[in-house]
């Protein structure tokens, strides 16, 4: 935004940051606060703090200070911020997801050569995952971790350890683990998503899957054609008992076969046309084919009397195409309307504006410092900034340039 811009939105910025640094204690941090999100939103090239404090006649050493070794709680800001964008967005899904920071040297927390879908391809970055509200006009993160790769958990790795601040308990965990943790985060604080979708890394994952199970939300999740699964006419065997030891479990004497081959099987003409929701140009429309199956793979999680319980199988497949082109599993229920659920499906599309809007706008990717705080503290003012652009779009009388 320019600079009278955001003079002429000043009350409005005032009153979100009132709000949203209310659980800080001193009333220094709360004005730090606020000023950060205001260098975040004031047009610049770089948002890293120098420039930013330049750019608001402010003194860069405090800023810095208030990023890095003050004592204030990110969490409570993040709690304040994710009931704020709830209201605001007014979810359909929420959406688990991860990009990359690109990064010289190796002296930032986590930073490793490691592959990025931003860079598409292996090379010296961060991992951030984060969990989004999502509807058809709007998004926001509500949460982000900092991914820890595994080299940052050897012993020659203590001294980058220290020099970051990385607290003693965290370590590396797959990115699913993280994404559960933010998850049971939000719960404690009251929210829970109607349904949550993730690509193929997390909708592949069987760990993750379980993890949503377990604790009962529904899911609609990319998956990858070689998966296997039983057809939905299969039923476990229950092999004869001998008299001697424990029972034997029933089970599935049938091969699984891979998604694809369900789907080749039951062939192009099972499925229809539907549309997900109006672009830029066009109505968004493909012909699906939606089944029924059983996962099988090497941790299926059957009923206690041997039955995998039913999945939703979605496959698109363009007419152009010899084959499918992309794949979804769902746990939703049986009778949701398919038109539904490639909808849900295909709502991660949103992710990817809050993701580039946040590195291009608002300086998410520019954060200079080495402290694994610093780093939670900076991506959750982004996601603060972000926030308070999408609530001015969204009213009427308060338009903003994004």
């Amino acid at each position: 935004m320019r600079a009278g811009e955001l003079a002429a939105c000043r009350g409005r910025l005032e009153e979100f940051a009132s709000e949203l640094f209310a659980p800080l204690v001193r009333r220094d941090q709360r004005e730090k606060g606020s000023l950060y999100v205001r260098g975040l939103l004031l047009d610049g090239r770089r948002k890293s703090m120098q420039p930013m404090a330049e750019r608001l006649g402010a003194d860069h050493q405090q800023l810095q200070q208030f990023m890095t070794s003050s004592t204030w709680s990110v969490g409570d800001v993040r709690a304040r911020l994710a009931w704020r964008a709830v209201r605001v967005v007014r979810p359909q899904v929420w959406v688990v997801d991860d990009t990359g920071f690109p990064k010289d040297g190796t002296a930032s927390p986590g930073v490793a050569r490691q592959y990025s879908g931003t860079l598409g391809k292996v090379g010296n970055c961060q991992i951030g995952v984060s969990v989004h509200a999502a509807s058809d006009t709007a998004s926001c993160p509500l949460s982000w971790r900092l991914f820890l790769p595994t080299a940052w958990d050897t012993p020659e790795a203590a001294a980058r350890r220290r020099a970051c601040r990385i607290p003693d308990g965290e370590h590396h965990r797959p990115k699913w683990e993280l994404a559960l943790e933010m998850l049971d985060e939000l719960d404690g604080h009251g929210l829970r998503p109607a349904a949550l979708v993730a690509d193929t890394g997390y909708g592949a994952n069987a760990g993750f899957r379980h993890g949503l199970e377990a604790r009962g939300l529904a899911y609609v999740l990319q998956a990858k054609g070689e998966m296997t699964a039983h057809a939905e006419s299969s039923e476990p065997h229950q092999p004869a008992y001998g008299g001697l030891g424990p029972r034997p479990l029933p089970r599935y004497r049938t091969r699984p076969l891979s998604l694809r081959d369900h789907v080749l099987a039951a062939g192009r003409h099972h499925g229809r046309t539907l549309t997900w929701r109006k672009g830029s140009k066009a109505a968004m429309s493909s012909h699906f084919v939606l089944l029924h199956v059983r996962l099988a793979g090497r941790r299926p999680k059957p009923a206690a009397d041997g039955t995998i319980p039913l999945t939703w199988l979605i496959a698109q497949w363009p007419e152009d195409e010899t084959e499918p082109v992309k794949y979804w599993i769902s746990n939703l229920p049986a009778d949701i309307p398919a038109k539904d659920l490639v909808r849900l499906a295909k709502s991660r599309w949103r992710i990817e504006h809050d993701y580039r809007e946040m590195k291009t706008v608002l300086g998410l990717d520019h954060f200079e410092g080495r402290s694994f705080t610093g780093w939670h503290r900076h991506v959750t003012l982004v996601t603060a900034a972000h926030l308070f652009l999408t609530e001015q779009r969204r009213s009427p009388k308060a338009p903003a340039r994004a």
